[in-house]
């Protein structure tokens, strides 16, 4: 029986009806229509489908969408600042080639936008431990490491871009 569910989803309020087993994955791809947060291991251990969930990264394939209610969910389909631009540390993840197939890519970058909170230092070092739970199969990191620390650095330097 469907369970009616409150969520801000990008900055709009949303009411969603939803099976109260549901994960919050789900209902982002297929009730909200929001396909840039991808289904990769099902187990939490790939990290594609990062959100962020009030602030902080939730991997959203093991959160039940009934846990998020009344809370504020970021996808990257909301981090831009408008439909033509890109977000600072999406230019940091182009300028750095930290991208070649791309579906890990979303959840690297929702990823990378909680450390700016979580002071995370932008070193390589203290980057590749906050990124150990998104795996990518193409890169081999260097490129992504590299965009997070300068993305970390400019987000800093300007906080009302985060």
């Amino acid at each position: 029986m469907p369970t009616p569910l409150q969520l801000h989803v990008n900055g709009q309020a949303l009411r969603l009806d939803v099976a109260p087993a549901s994960l919050l994955l789900t209902v982002l791809r297929e009730q909200c229509q929001l396909t840039g947060t991808h289904q990769g291991c099902d187990t939490a251990q790939c990290g594609a489908c990062t959100v962020l969930v009030d602030g902080a990264a939730v991997k959203s394939c093991n959160r039940l969408a009934l846990q998020c209610s009344g809370q504020h969910v970021t996808t990257i389909e909301g981090v831009a600042p408008n439909a033509s631009d890109l977000h600072v540390m999406q230019q940091c993840f182009s300028k750095h080639h930290a991208l070649q197939c791309g579906f890990c890519t979303p959840g690297l970058v929702m990823r990378a936008l909680a450390m700016v909170q979580e002071d995370v230092p932008a070193e390589d070092q203290a980057v590749r431990h906050a990124l150990s739970g998104n795996l990518c199969r193409c890169t081999g990191y260097e490129g992504i490491v590299k965009a997070v620390c300068e993305g970390l650095t400019l987000l800093r330097a300007t906080p009302s871009s985060v």
